[in-house]
């Protein structure tokens, strides 16, 4: 299972997926995001520590509830045949999910060489266009809200891969070196969110412009735009509903 969109490279096609021989919380259908589920149990009379539970249990699978292979897959464009399969993770996730997103959410990237798979809060990994893997640079797991899971891929530019990572603890953009996965700098992104949440999913865009070329990336609450060497050059903000929901509670959720 996985949400990654698939990349293609003159004959072959790179995707990822998460597999697990344990039995897995499966995709709802629709649009709704526990919203309606939280809005029937209050009506209940359940308690905030009941709607909380309740809806941990039907829709969040933890990281202790499952252990997953992440695993690269390389089809042939033509045929659809599988060449070649690659497991590069064993284990529990580092981060929970709602059952309307995956554990490999975050599409690859590649530049007709390599194939870069990033995944949020565990690391990114290298492979050639045979299947050998380079290079893995590991991540340090944050907390994510209401443990969502992840889903910003990473972005390409030269020799450098580009992460946004927004969560609960400490958010923050990085680049590595494509060549060897080791880190060129790492940004805090500060003044973002709000006290009820912080987490973004979104993938940071290369803008090349008459003056320059910059990172710009959309936050909760804020877009902000970085130079190739990480220095912020300019930031927009908004305030948005939820950041003025406080304090918080599952009603608070209903947007």
């Amino acid at each position: 299972m996985g949400w990654s969109s698939p990349i293609v490279w003159g004959a072959k096609v790179f995707v990822t997926s998460a597999d697990s021989d344990q039995t897995t919380k499966q995709p709802s259908l629709g649009v709704d995001f526990s919203n309606d589920y939280v809005a029937e149990l209050m009506k209940e009379g359940k308690t905030e520590e009941e709607v909380e539970a309740l809806v941990t249990a039907r829709d969040t699978e933890l990281p202790d509830e499952v252990e997953l292979s992440y695993r690269l897959h390389c089809i042939d464009l033509e045929s659809g045949q599988i060449l070649w399969e690659r497991d590069f993770h064993h284990g529990s996730p580092p981060v929970g999910r709602h059952r309307k997103n995956s554990y490999t959410s975050e599409t690859p990237v590649t530049d007709g060489e390599r194939v870069y798979v990033y995944i949020a809060f565990l690391g990114l990994f290298a492979f050639d266009f045979e299947g050998n893997q380079l290079w893995s640079t590991p991540l340090k797991p944050n907390k994510v809200y209401f443990d969502f899971g992840s889903g910003a891929s990473p972005a390409l530019y030269g020799n450098q891969l580009f992460i946004l990572n927004d969560n609960e603890e400490e958010s923050y953009v990085a680049a590595f070196d494509k060549r060897t996965g080791e880190p060129l700098w790492r940004i805090v992104r500060s003044g973002i969110g709000s006290e009820q949440m912080k987490s973004g999913w979104s993938t940071p865009f290369v803008w090349e412009n008459d003056q320059r070329t910059e990172i710009v990336t959309v936050g909760p609450g804020a877009v902000i735009s970085y130079g190739l060497d990480g220095a912020e050059l300019w930031r927009m903000g908004r305030m948005s509903m939820m950041s003025i929901q406080t304090p918080f509670s599952w009603e608070g959720l209903l947007y």
